[in-house]
C-alpha cells in the first residue's frame, strides 16, 4: 500500500451508500459550477460557463438544500474514519455553499466574483487535452462570455452595491482578460489554424463583452460607496467555513496578538545576533533595511531569482530528509493579468480529477501593478528583495504548497471528495510551517551567513503571518480604517509601504482566508509536535510523510486520520 493510500475498509451498506450518495452530490455540485469542476480536471462541463442568474439562485438553493438532507441520512457511526472526514468534509462544504448563495451572496455585490477569466485561462494555459479540442471547448466558453457578463451587470446593478476596491480590481482584471483572449489565443491558432474560423468569431464576440464589461465596471467606480468589510456577524460565519473550526473571531484577535508579541521578541533577538550588537530600539527595522538594500530586486531579476532559489531547494530538501519528494514537474510563471491584484504569487497544481499526469505545477509571481508611482514599485523590489523571494520559494514550491500538494495529488481514497475539496487551513497551516522547519533546519550548510539572513527573513514572514489574522479580524469585525492598517504593518510588521497596501487591498477584497495561515500554522505544528511523540522512532521525513498522505483536509480531520484525537 502506498504512502497516499488510506487503509482498505471491510465494505457495508452504510459504506456503499454513502460512496453513491457522495458521487451523486460532487457531480451536482461540478455540473453547476463548470469552471471549478475544469479547475479540478474534469472537463465533463468545459463547454460552458456557470449560469448565474436570478432564476438560477432557487434552483442551486434546492439542490444544495437536498444534498444537506441525503448526507443527514447518513450514519456516520457505521463508517470507518476516512469515510467520517468525507461525509462531513462534503457536508461543511455543501453548508458553506448554501450559507454564501442565501445570506452572503456575493454575485450580487462582488464583481471578481462574475468574470470569466478562471473559467477561460485553465483552457488557454494547461495542455490536459488535446489543443484541438482544448479550442473547441475555448470557443463553446467565448461564445457565452457576452450573456454571462449581461447577466453579471444585471445582478450587481439589481444588489445591494459594491465596494469601490472591488469594482477597480475587477476592472484591471478584466483588461487582462482581454489581453489573454488577444495574444495568448492567436498564440494557439498560430499551432491549431484549421481552428481559426470556429474560435475567432466567439472569441471576438468574447473581446467586445469583456470591453464592454471593463468600461462598465469604470463607469460604476465613483458611484462604488458600498462597505467592502462584512461586519461581526457575517464575518464570524465566514471565518467558520473558512476554517473548519470553532474559532471565534474574538478568541482568533487575542491569541494572535499574545503571540505577535513573542513573534517582536524573537525577531529583536536574531536582529542583535545578526548585528553583533546589543539590542537597541529600531534595531530590526535597521537590519532589514540593510537587507531589502542588498538583496534589492527589478523587474528583470524576479523570475530568475525564484527559479534560483528553487533549484537550491530541490536539493536541500533531499540533504535535510524532510520529505519524500513527489514525482511532478514545477514551472515558475509571471502572473497572469486576469488574476493579478490580490496576491503577489501563488501555486497551482494540476486538476486532481485530471486523468493526464505529468502536468506541472504552476508558481505564478506578480510584478507590483503598473499603475503604482515609482517610489511605491521601489518598495515592491525592496519587500520581494533576493532573501524574501528565497523565502517566498519555501512557501509556494519546496517544501511548502508544490511538495504538499503533490503529495495530495497522489492521495487515493475510497471517494473523490479529497480530489475536490481542499482545506485552506491545512493548505496555508503547512506552507508556513515548512517556512519554520526549513529555516530552523538551515537554507544552506551551519556557518553559512545566508542561514542567519534567511532566518530573519523568515521571522518578519512570522510577522506578517501573525499581522493577517490581525488585519483580517480587525477590518471585517472590528472597522480598522486604512491608515490604520497601514501604521500596524509598517511600524510592527517592518513592511514596506508597496507591501502595506498591498495587504490592506487584500483584506478588503477577501474575508477570512488571510486568518487561514496563522491558524492553520498554529494546528500543523501542533499535530507535528505531537504525531512526533506518539511515534518516537519515526524520522522526519516518515512523520511529515505522514502527515502529507491523506490530502488536504482540515487539520481537525488530519488529527482524526493519524490517530491523534482522544
Amino acid at each position: 500500500m502506498s504512502a497516499n493510500q488510506e487503509s482498505p475498509q471491510p465494505p457495508n451498506a452504510m459504506t456503499d451508500r454513502f460512496h453513491t450518495v457522495s458521487t451523486r452530490i460532487l457531480d451536482a455540485l461540478l455540473e453547476d459550477a463548470p469552471e471549478w469542476a475544469s479547475e479540478l480536471g474534469d472537463h465533463r462541463f468545459a463547454d460552458r460557463l456557470s449560469d448565474n442568474s436570478a432564476d438560477a439562485d432557487a434552483r442551486r438553493a434546492g439542490v444544495l438544500t437536498d444534498a444537506l438532507g441525503a448526507l443527514d441520512e447518513i450514519d456516520d457511526a457505521l463508517l470507518p474514519a476516512a469515510d467520517q472526514v468525507d461525509l462531513e468534509m462534503l457536508r461543511s462544504r455543501v453548508s458553506a455553499d448554501l450559507w454564501r448563495l442565501t445570506e452572503l451572496r456575493p454575485h450580487t455585490w462582488n464583481p471578481l466574483a462574475q468574470l470569466p477569466g478562471d473559467a477561460l485561462y485553465g483552457l488557454i494555459a494547461r495542455d490536459t487535452l488535446d489543443l484541438g479540442e482544448r479550442l473547441r471547448l475555448l470557443a463553446a466558453r467565448c461564445a457565452a462570455v457576452p450573456d454571462y457578463l449581461a447577466d453579471a451587470r444585471r445582478r450587481l446593478d439589481d444588489g445591494p452595491g459594491m465596494p469601490r476596491v472591488h469594482v477597480e480590481t475587477a476592472a484591471a482584471q478584466a483588461d487582462g482578460v482581454a489581453a489573454m483572449l488577444s495574444g495568448e489565443v492567436d498564440a494557439l491558432l498560430v499551432q491549431e489554424p484549421g481552428m481559426r474560423s470556429a474560435v475567432g468569431p466567439a472569441r471576438d464576440a468574447a473581446l467586445r463583452a469583456v470591453g464592454e464589461h471593463a468600461e462598465w465596471l469604470r463607469s460604476r467606480i465613483d458611484g462604488a460607496t458600498a462597505d467592502p468589510r462584512l461586519g461581526a456577524r457575517a464575518y464570524g460565519a465566514q471565518l467558520w467555513y473558512e476554517l473548519d473550526s470553532e474559532l471565534s473571531p474574538d478568541t482568533l484577535l487575542t491569541r494572535a496578538e499574545s503571540d505577535l508579541l513573542g513573534a517582536e521578541e524573537e525577531i529583536a533577538e536574531a536582529a542583535a545576533e545578526y548585528d553583533g550588537a546589543p539590542r537597541y530600539p529600531g534595531q530590526v527595522r535597521d537590519v532589514l533595511d540593510r537587507i531589502a538594500t542588498e538583496y534589492a530586486t527589478t523587474p528583470e531579476t524576479l523570475e530568475p531569482l525564484c527559479r534560483d532559489a528553487y533549484a537550491h531547494l530541490l536539493a536541500r530538501i533531499e540533504e535535510t530528509d524532510f520529505a519524500t519528494m513527489p514525482d511532478q514537474p514545477v514551472r515558475i510563471i509571471p502572473m497572469p493579468e486576469s488574476r493579478r491584484g490580490v496576491a503577489t504569487a501563488y501555486c497551482d497544481p494540476p486538476g486532481p480529477l485530471s486523468p493526464k499526469t505529468g502536468e506541472p505545477t504552476l508558481i505564478a509571481v506578480a510584478p507590483p501593478p503598473a499603475d503604482w508611482p515609482t517610489e511605491r514599485r521601489r518598495s515592491f523590489h525592496r519587500e520581494y528583495n533576493g532573501a524574501m523571494l528565497r523565502n517566498l520559494m519555501v512557501h509556494e514550491g519546496l517544501p511548502g504548497h508544490a511538495l504538499q500538494l503533490g503529495h495530495a495529488a497522489g492521495y487515493k481514497g475510497a471517494t473523490k471528495v479529497r480530489h475536490a475539496l481542499w482545506s485552506g487551513t491545512f493548505i496555508e497551516g503547512w506552507a508556513v510551517y515548512a517556512e519554520d522547519a526549513l529555516a530552523r533546519r538551515g537554507w544552506c550548510e551551519e556557518g553559512t551567513t545566508d542561514n542567519r539572513t534567511l532566518r530573519l527573513v523568515q521571522l518578519k514572514m512570522r510577522l506578517r503571518m501573525i499581522l493577517n489574522a490581525i488585519l483580517d479580524v480587525r477590518t471585517h469585525s472590528g472597522g480598522m480604517t486604512g491608515a490604520e492598517a497601514m501604521a500596524l504593518l509598517m511600524e510592527r510588521g517592518h513592511q514596506e509601504e508597496g507591501e502595506a497596501a498591498g495587504k490592506w487591498r487584500r483584506a478588503q477584497l477577501t474575508s477570512a482566508q488571510l486568518s487561514t495561515y496563522y491558524v492553520g500554522y498554529r494546528e500543523v505544528a501542533d499535530i507535528a509536535r505531537d504525531l512526533s511523540e506518539a511515534r518516537p522512532r519515526a524520522r522526519r521525513r516518515e512523520l511529515h510523510d505522514a502527515m502529507l498522505a491523506h490530502g488536504s483536509p482540515s487539520p481537525r480531520h488530519l488529527r482524526t486520520l493519524l490517530g491523534l484525537t482522544g
